[in-house]
């Protein structure tokens, strides 16, 4: 037999049933895409949208948590949005941020938050944005109040010679720095900023939850509640896991097909981008903010 003959021309009967083979497992392949993608387009078909938004860990930077409210508010399929709260609290500016979205968003759809282990503080004041609030018996929320944290490491740099020189332009603009002990116009001056963000949250929970003034003082000391005792005192709505805080989204929306779940914000694509991204936070900070920081915490 001639050696230069290709393998068609050797065995031209396992030649064909090889084709026939092939051409079978390309049919039945084909088949089964179509088969799932259309099976897969009908469940959806039949299947409403509802946009779920996690908002998780210290509350620091807002912007993927904006991005994706906005993005979930202009798709008209978002017949609702469950917002997801696991946060102790966070910085005042973010957690203002993300409760001033959601409050404009309830406009046009029905949101509903879901508490987790813990929403407290910041926690607490971005639920604030939702039509109706529903925790667990154990949540921890609650925490209404603002600390600021500053440190003071005087008597150590005192210690190993090191002395600070600040030249400002105003006798307030050094305050809060970690080399020296407040002043008492320092002291009079943070506690008045604390004041005006105390009165801020004191104000939203008061609007959002339809309880006067002098029922949220006699709570707003910064403890920390259960959702069983956040429900008696009228800052939560309902008793409820996920679950149960998706059925009564859908029932105030008026769902009576089953969902699927849109969630977000996305997470960072990977390790190395969450580390740079995180560097790059701690950077601006390091240059643009002061030594001490305001916090719902």
């Amino acid at each position: 037999m001639n050696k230069s003959l290709k393998f068609s021309q050797k065995h031209p009967f396992l030649f064909g049933i090889f084709l026939i083979f092939m051409a079978m497992v390309l049919i039945i392949g084909a088949m089964a895409f179509f088969t799932f993608s259309f099976n897969k387009n009908k469940l959806a078909f039949n299947k409403e949208k509802i946009g779920v938004v996690y908002i998780e860990g210290i509350i620091a930077n807002p912007l993927p948590i904006l991005d994706w409210i906005k993005k979930l508010s202009k798709d008209s399929e978002i017949k609702g949005i469950l917002v997801r709260i696991n946060s102790p609290g966070g910085v005042v500016g973010p957690s203002q941020e993300i409760y001033e979205a959601l409050k404009e968003v309830s406009k046009s759809k029905i949101i509903v938050a879901s508490m987790g282990a813990v929403a407290a503080s910041g926690g607490y004041y971005v639920s604030l944005g939702a039509h109706k609030i529903v925790a667990n018996p154990g949540t921890l929320t609650g925490s209404i109040g603002v600390k600021a944290q500053l440190t003071n490491f005087q008597k150590l740099m005192e210690k190993i010679g090191i002395e600070e020189e600040t030249i400002t332009s105003g006798k307030l603009k050094n305050a809060g720095t970690p080399f020296r002990k407040l002043s008492p116009e320092e002291k009079i001056y943070f506690q008045e900023l604390v004041n005006d963000l105390y009165e801020q949250f004191i104000g939203a929970v008061v609007e959002s939850r339809k309880l006067s003034k002098e029922e949220v003082l006699k709570i707003a000391d910064g403890r920390a509640l259960t959702g069983k005792q956040a429900l008696a005192l009228g800052l939560i709505d309902e008793l409820g896991n996920f679950n149960q805080a998706l059925e009564i989204l859908k029932e105030m929306a008026g769902i009576k097909k089953e969902v699927i779940l849109v969630e977000g914000p996305p997470k960072e694509k990977n390790f190395l981008s969450s580390v740079l991204g995180s560097l790059n936070l701690k950077l601006d900070s390091a240059i643009f903010a002061p030594t001490w920081i305001l916090s719902y915490e």
